[in-house]
């Protein structure tokens, strides 16, 4: 069933006023930040609001004291220094600047893997088995292993773009995962490997976008899968009939569980009897060449320059607006 697209909020482009694009940073995903800035400022243009680039939380800070903008469209990605861990959010807030996407509550839960599980499951969403990891203590990193069965996801648990993330087959491999993982701040985490199909579902406003099953030529969508190479296939809608409907529901349903709004994009993976497991909420998802909201976007008729117009009427307060 194809959902239903709300109409536009807004016709005028001078109603958003003066948008900064918040972008870069100096999370370990700014690469990946800088290039979906760069898209969404230039569709923001074209569409004729008056959009300007920033660099950063520090260059915001400023602008926004000196009131040179109306609202932010962050499309920083990740923590410290990103734009998806409750900080940004929290400035925004106190300084009274309308920003785009989920509020404080729902980027800092959502960038915390071990935290959003928690709420997961206390609701009886399903999501991989784990084992928060101490740093250091190589004896419960193998008693993790054993507790959940071999072959486990080693990754940090407040990062994104599978950034420090490791596959682990064998006990040999875990040392090597873990250092990894280790280089990033915050907890760390080991998750069950489920086998089987990647998806994402797309969030706008209350409309769980199609699901995209995601199917890379290498063993697994890692970073250079997602941002580089051009052999990554993305089936769009993943499913078919119920089990499209229900995957989406189930989206929509861990979403709002973790307290986020506007937009964003829900990981699930799915099993080969057909059981949906939820990995991880993006607040702030990627907008590049290769990025996923905009495909599965297009798949409803909704382009590349329209879907940034309505992530923008994020910021609107609700009730606001009406084209």
């Amino acid at each position: 069933m194809t959902p239903a697209i709300a109409p536009l909020r807004l016709s005028d482009p001078k109603d958003f006023g003066r948008v900064a694009v918040l972008m870069g940073g100096t999370s370990a995903e700014r690469e990946v930040s800088l290039e979906s800035g760069r898209n969404v400022l230039e569709a923001l243009r074209a569409r004729g609001i008056d959009a300007h680039a920033v660099d950063g939380i520090p260059a915001l800070v400023q602008a926004l004291v000196d009131k040179r903008f109306d609202r932010v469209f962050n499309i920083l990605h990740g923590n410290k220094g990103g734009g998806e861990d409750g900080v940004l959010q929290g400035l925004c807030e106190a300084l009274g600047v309308p920003l785009t996407g989920s509020g404080v509550l729902g980027t800092a839960l959502a960038m915390d893997k071990i935290r959003t599980k928690q709420v997961w499951l206390s609701l009886g969403l399903p999501t991989p088995r784990y084992v928060r990891l101490a740093r250091g203590d190589t004896a419960a990193v193998r008693a993790a292993a054993r507790e959940l069965g071999l072959p486990v996801i080693v990754k940090p648990a407040c990062e994104g773009s599978s950034v420090g993330v490791s596959r682990v087959f064998d006990e040999a491999g875990l040392d090597a995962a873990v250092e990894l993982a280790a280089r990033y701040p915050g907890e760390l985490l080991m998750e069950q490997l489920v086998v089987g199909g990647e998806y994402t579902v797309g969030v706008l406003g209350d409309l769980a976008l199609p699901s995209i099953r995601i199917v890379p030529a290498g063993e697994y969508y890692d970073y250079h899968a997602k941002y580089q190479a051009e052999d990554t296939q993305y089936l769009c809608p993943g499913l078919q009939g119920g089990d499209e409907d229900a995957i989406r529901a189930l989206a929509l349903a861990a979403f709002r569980a973790a307290g986020c709004s506007g937009w964003g994009r829900v990981d699930v993976m799915r099993d080969a009897a057909g059981n949906n497991y939820l990995l991880e909420v993006n607040t702030a998802p990627g907008m590049t060449s290769h990025s996923l909201v905009p495909k599965a976007a297009r798949e409803l008729g909704i382009s590349f320059e329209e879907l940034c117009w309505r992530v923008l009427e994020t910021s609107l307060p609700a009730g606001e607006g009406g084209a």
